[in-house]
């Protein structure tokens, strides 16, 4: 029998051979007070549908669950972020003027975020041309400075190494001594501060 019952089988006659129909006794187990609870199903709630997604540790895109390679272009926000970070340097001193990142004229390269097996890399490559307004005081008179700082191809973690060539625009209205000052000042003053927005740069890039 199933559930544990048990059968028995009783015949009664009369003594003649007339025999009777057999009867039959079940036993049928019952429930216990501790027997296990059948399952009974429970409707999800929307709290707990957040609650699992929210455990969820898996980097990337929602298709990218198991974490497997994947790689964001991020040259748009990447470059504009370079841009406004640049013309915030502000103005610096020189030695006998001042002088200020009026723009970015160049600003191109690469930036990306890549996901390998559930960890996060970013990185970039970029090259920069930043343009120089600003003035040299000789004695009374005081002369405006024009040119450019030109910053080669630099990538993420190489900026202790950073390098920069100054141009000047208008050379003819310097004396040759004057001119060689104003590109030493210029790369001596701007050296630090570019450097530390690409350092701020490269956190929030890493951030993202």
């Amino acid at each position: 029998m199933e559930n544990g019952g048990v059968e028995n089988a009783h015949a009664h006659g009369d003594g003649n051979g007339n025999g009777q129909a057999a009867s039959y006794t079940y036993w049928v187990r019952e429930t216990t007070a501790d027997a296990a609870p059948l399952p009974v199903p429970k409707k999800l709630t929307a709290q707990d549908v957040l609650s699992t997604q929210s455990q969820s540790t898996s980097l990337g895109s929602v298709w990218n669950k198991a974490g497997t390679w994947e790689e964001k272009n991020l040259n748009n926000w990447a470059t504009q972020r370079l841009k406004e970070l640049l013309k915030s340097v502000g103005s610096l001193d020189l030695s006998c003027g001042k002088a200020e990142i009026s723009d970015v004229t160049k600003c191109v390269g690469d930036a990306f975020l890549v996901t390998v097996r559930n960890k996060k890399r970013v990185g970039y490559t970029y090259e920069l041309t930043l343009k120089i307004n600003g003035e040299w005081h000789l004695l009374e008179e005081k002369k405006t400075v024009k040119g450019h700082i030109d910053i080669p191809e630099f990538s993420f973690g190489e900026l202790d190494d950073l390098q920069m060539a100054v141009q000047l625009s208008e050379e003819k209205d310097f004396v040759q001594q004057d001119k060689q000052q104003i590109i030493q000042d210029l790369k001596k003053r701007f050296l630090q501060p570019v450097r530390e927005k690409l350092l701020q740069f490269e956190q929030e890039l890493k951030d993202r």
